[in-house]
């Protein structure tokens, strides 16, 4: 159990939904909450110890990692071991060669998103070459992920701690449109049985328009969105996952 919780004012005096489900929980186990904003990590002002908690965007929880000499995970968001998952041909590029793919006459629409741990631009479907002013002046050397462009009827986020699924929550499409919940356990098992999986994450699964349930992609459970998740659920995958990155602090 920690014995405090920093949870992150993203600058305007109010917390985010992340944010308040976790100080509710905290106030029902009795942890002490303090509001830190991103400036203070960044300027090392927090006494992170192993007994302390934070919480906050990708930006917040690197600064807290770098403080406590904790690597950094790699960001896997298509898990090699969920590959035949997908349903559909992924595969790495930059940005400079998909500009030089869709300025083409016959290039087909491609779906593009950052690599990369840091995310410079929301990924979007790119099929022509004016399309690129949508991601702004983001470099061309910068590395992706390209996809297929396919067509989901639903996309649900899958909470998982350890084996558990802790939430299933839908937050895009139809509603009717359920995924396979068998193609999600075994995808789960498979994710777990690579030893890339960790402790505790967020997946996103959907439906195609062909019915087959297919991996969207995965989250790393650090700093996660939360949808319809309850606040204990969450909390607890966030604890277990920053449990887990806290024994790799480095000597």
């Amino acid at each position: 159990m920690f014995e405090i919780a920093y949870l992150e004012d993203p600058g305007n005096g109010r917390l985010r939904h992340e944010e308040k489900l976790v100080r509710s929980e905290c106030e029902r186990l009795h942890i002490p909450v303090q509001i830190y904003t991103a400036k203070r990590i960044h300027r090392r002002q927090l006494p992170l110890d192993p007994h302390a908690f934070i919480c906050g965007d990708a930006d917040a929880m690197h600064g807290a990692m770098r403080q406590l000499n904790i690597p950094i995970p790699a960001c896997h968001d298509y898990p090699a071991a969920l590959t035949s998952y997908l349903k559909r041909r992924t595969w790495k590029s930059d940005l400079g060669t998909v500009e030089t793919r869709i300025s083409g006459q016959e290039a087909p629409p491609t779906f593009v998103k950052p690599s990369g741990r840091i995310k410079c631009f929301t990924g979007r479907v790119l099929e022509q070459h004016d399309d690129l002013y949508l991601i702004g002046n983001v470099s061309r050397r910068e590395p992706v992920w390209c996809s297929e462009v396919v067509r989901w009827l639903s996309e649900y986020r899958v909470y998982v701690i350890g084996e558990e699924i802790a939430g299933l929550n839908l937050y895009s499409g139809d509603e009717s449109a359920k995924p396979c919940l068998g193609t999600i356990q075994a995808a789960l098992r498979d994710y777990r049985a690579s030893g890339e999986a960790p402790a505790a994450y967020g997946i996103d699964f959907g439906v195609l328009d062909t019915g087959e349930t297919a991996l969207i992609e995965a989250n790393d459970g650090y700093s996660l969105g939360a949808y319809q998740i309850g606040a204990e659920a969450y909390t607890r995958l966030l604890f277990t996952r920053w449990a887990e990155l806290l024994k790799g602090i480095a000597a």
